[in-house]
């Protein structure tokens, strides 16, 4: 028995269906894409290496967008000459649902950080030594006319 379109027309139909809820439901297994932000991440002095905790990273001033991390994160500053600087950042609020946009709030942002300098350790000083008192000179005769006699003059002390 050959099937005809004329005996049975709602094949094509049913077939037409299949198609179009196959391909319909092909959308539904991916998974939805996580919602992303945008953060702002500067530095004094500026040209800084900022890098998240969760890896993406730039050099300041700049910003990074990114999906939405898991949890609370960090950004740390690396510039040559001066310290590192790590900022925390906070997200809170409510992740979006199915119909119901996302609250989510990212703090600080922008994200600043105030870079200090490095500063060279002092030289270590040596000890200095205390100055040795300095011996008596050799005793010179008095010039003549002087007030004071001269040591070998010395006036006998008193009687008893």
């Amino acid at each position: 028995m050959i099937f005809s379109e004329s005996r049975f027309p709602s094949c094509r139909i049913v077939f037409i269906a299949l198609a179009a809820t196959g391909l319909g439901l092909a959308g539904c297994s991916s998974r939805p894409t996580p919602p992303s932000f945008e953060i702002q991440l500067e530095s004094t002095p500026p040209g800084a290496d900022a890098r998240t905790s969760f890896g993406p990273g730039c050099k300041t001033p700049c910003s990074v967008s990114t999906p939405l991390p898991d949890g609370n994160f960090t950004v740390t500053y690396t510039l040559d000459s001066f310290q590192p600087v790590t900022i925390p950042v906070q997200i809170s609020g409510s992740a979006a649902g199915f119909m119901m946009p996302g609250t989510t709030r990212i703090d600080p942002n922008p994200v600043v950080a105030q870079l200090q300098p490095i500063v060279p350790p002092k030289p270590e000083r040596k000890p200095t030594r205390p100055k040795k008192p300095n011996k008596p000179a050799a005793a010179a005769p008095a010039a003549a006319g002087s007030a004071s006699p001269a040591p070998a003059q010395a006036v006998p002390p008193p009687p008893r």
